[in-house]
């Protein structure tokens, strides 16, 4: 028992003294491994037949793992700084690239949200998301006592979100204007906005998303099918009826790596928004659970390094941790809900886990960020501790 405990001493002493956070970093290593597993497994059927080599996906994505890597480095290099210096221009920057899209964008099932750069393209929304919340949580430190106080401070992000969300469903893409909506309105609500804002925001924020897909056929078919999606099976439901099928077929411990069926040209996009339902099918229960607890510790650490930031006084980083981490938890809650016929679909990935591109990149490079925001935390503390020490040495 004694030696349990001295163990369990020397982990949280480790802990305190490195220099990033190891259960994040940890969370996020994992899930990329496991996304690669899963995604070469949900992929090669669709790559023989697209391509003519069952692995042109993994190729593709173990690309965009490296690509990952490398920005991680250096965004883990940035000091933050310069994110609250340029987040300005980071904005406008976004602003240009949904502009773009809109203008020279390659279209995809119909949505032109890619721009396209050489053999690969670069989705706009990803990044002016990443962006926009930056931008968010540098508002927040300039205008607090104007957000708590009155309705100007509470309106002008909420304009900026306006455009940005205009942009992004012209393309269109409802899924990402929901992601940046929760967002948005949890910092505001952190940050201190009054309650009467705060419910008036949700309420017409819901009741424009409900406006949107009333008056689009597509997104109207999306709803009637997650509602009732048994009834046309092999219509507005298919997607979903696949999907449930590999999370019945999966059991407690799954039909074993690579052993599933819905992955046979029976469920669309199984390496991507519904990786999940092939996770089910594979690994069963437990490794559903699994995964979720890998995400739940990356949303939690999220959210303690930005509580830590603030109380250190460093609030632009501590808002912007925050932001991150509603985005990952409201995405993964998201995608999980669409592959499990719990909400309608929307076009979501999985964060970490799903076929690599844009989104990939920008969320390692958000995880990045939180790696940086919590070194600089620990150095700010580290510093002001032994500013302390050594003046009651002095005395």
């Amino acid at each position: 028992m004694l030696a349990l405990s001295q163990l369990r001493l020397n982990f949280n002493v480790r802990q305190s003294n490195a220099l990033y956070d190891v259960p994040l970093l940890y969370a996020m290593l994992c899930l990329l491994g496991v996304g690669f597993v899963m995604v070469t497994s949900a992929s090669m059927p669709v790559a023989e037949r697209l391509f003519n080599n069952p692995y042109h996906i993994t190729i593709r994505h173990a690309a965009f793992l490296c690509m990952g890597f490398v920005l991680f480095w250096i965004t883990t290099s940035a000091p933050m700084s310069w994110w609250k210096r340029c987040n300005p221009y980071l904005l406008l920057f976004g602003l240009g690239l949904l502009v773009l899209v809109l203008v020279i964008g390659r279209e995809v099932n119909g949505s032109k949200r890619w721009i396209p750069v050489g053999p690969v393209g670069i989705q706009a929304a990803e990044l002016a998301k990443l962006f926009f919340f930056s931008y968010i949580a540098g508002y927040l430190v300039r205008k607090r006592e104007e957000v708590q106080e009155n309705l100007k401070g509470f309106a002008k992000p909420i304009a900026v979100f306006a455009v940005y969300a205009f942009l992004i469903l012209m393309q269109p893409d409802l899924g990402t204007v929901v992601v940046m909506f929760v967002t948005t309105v949890g910092l505001l609500f952190l940050a201190g906005a009054k309650l009467w804002q705060f419910f008036a925001l949700i309420l017409t924020g819901i009741l424009l998303v409900v406006l949107l897909i009333i008056f689009e056929p597509y997104r109207m078919a999306r709803v009637v099918g997650f509602l009732e999606p048994w009834d046309d099976p092999f219509g507005k439901g298919y997607q979903l009826v696949q999907s449930l099928m590999a999370y019945g077929q999966g059991g407690w411990f799954g039909q074993g790596l690579g052993n599933s069926v819905q992955k046979l040209q029976y469920l669309p996009e199984a390496h991507n928004d519904f990786i999940f339902a092939v996770v089910a099918e594979e690994l069963g229960f437990v490794g559903v659970v699994s995964i979720i607890m890998l995400l739940g510790t990356l949303v939690f650490r999220a959210l303690l390094i930005g509580q830590r930031a603030l109380k250190c006084g460093k609030e632009y980083e501590g808002y912007f941790a925050f932001a991150i981490g509603i985005w990952f938890a409201f995405q993964t809650v998201v995608n999980i809900g669409a592959s499990a016929g719990i909400l309608p679909t929307k076009g979501l990935t999985l964060p970490f886990v799903s076929y690599g591109g844009s989104s990939l990149l920008v969320m390692i490079v958000a995880a990045g960020v939180l790696q940086r925001v919590d070194f600089e935390t620990k150095m700010a503390t580290k510093q002001a501790t032994s500013r302390s020490g050594s003046r009651g040495g002095r005395r």
